[in-house]
């Protein structure tokens, strides 16, 4: 079978995913006569639902980001959903990997002098992390770590043996994270996991460990941790994410001098476009087949 797919128009990625449909042996059509679609716009669910009412037969739709947020009033059960998921997961645990050197390495302090300050800082290697997630992000970063000798352990919901970790359960949370020196947030955002990252959970960490997000601002209670940064209750903080995200100007966060931001770019779209053409790709063979897709969306798990 060769399945009719369609593209959102108005992104600049079209072109790119147009040939990454045919290069998995789909044919681009219309959204009226199309079995799928793809959509690479990470917000306007409300675009999205009317490409979903102008298509009568499509039966499989693939959003760009393992983050579904922006979708869930959108998706449905009539459908089979697949998402971003473990597409980025190299670049973000690179960026993941970068934070954690940067903050044991005192780069908060250094980036910002303009005299000689006295040494500070202290080795990855050999150093204890608590990562929570235990998905495509953790297991890259996970290879990543080997050369450090990091003695890892991944807090998740369900007990999988990860390669290269401990694994422990969430009801552990709070001991594993009082036995870090650095913290890493890979995992997906859900009702229970908003928030995880509050005063108690700040409160069990050492005081020098570092917390590094790379997974969702809302993940961390942000007035929690600028108390706890303010008080140096904790060696300070690496976030790729923030809630609210953009962070405004003036916010708290921006003027503490132990906090390291990036702006949400552990992924950027021009980086992960090759990615996500690739699991395009290989998902249109995968549906012309009547295969299992890869990143499935579970819409009741609303991840």
């Amino acid at each position: 079978m060769t399945p009719k797919i369609a593209v959102e128009p108005q992104s600049w990625r079209s072109e790119t995913l147009k040939a990454a449909v045919a290069a998995g042996g789909g044919e681009v059509a219309d959204i009226a006569v199309a079995q799928g679609l793809i959509w690479s716009d990470p917000q306007s669910p409300e675009i999205l639902q009317s490409h979903l009412d102008a298509g009568p037969d499509i039966a499989w739709v693939q959003l760009p980001y393992a983050g579904i947020e922006p979708y869930l009033g959108v998706l449905d059960k009539e459908r089979l959903w697949t998402c971003g998921k473990g597409v980025y997961a190299r670049p973000v645990a690179e960026h993941a990997l970068m934070l954690l050197l940067a903050s044991f390495r005192g780069l908060d302090s250094y980036a910002p002098a303009r005299t000689w300050l006295p040494p500070q800082g202290k080795n990855l290697l050999d150093s204890k992390l608590t990562i929570l997630g235990g998905g495509g992000i953790t297991e890259e970063l996970l290879k990543l770590l080997e050369p450090w000798n990091v003695e890892a352990t991944v807090v998740r919901k369900r007990p999988r043996p990860l390669a290269g970790a401990h694994v422990k359960l969430m009801e552990d949370l709070s001991d594993s994270l009082a036995e870090a020196d650095g913290v890493v947030l890979a995992l997906a955002l859900t009702d229970e996991t908003r928030g995880v990252i509050d005063s108690a959970a700040l409160d069990a960490m050492k005081p020098d460990a570092w917390l590094v997000n790379v997974a969702r601002g809302e993940h961390v209670v942000t007035d929690d941790l600028v108390r706890a940064l303010e008080a140096e209750a904790i060696g300070g903080a690496a976030l790729d994410v923030t809630d609210p995200e953009p962070l405004p100007d003036g916010h708290p966060l921006w003027q503490l001098p132990n906090c390291l931001i990036t702006p949400h770019v552990g992924n950027t779209p021009e980086m992960g476009l090759a990615l996500l053409a690739k699991r395009v790709e290989d998902n249109v063979a995968r549906f012309a087949q009547g295969q299992e897709l890869l990143g499935p969306v579970y819409v009741d798990l609303k991840y």
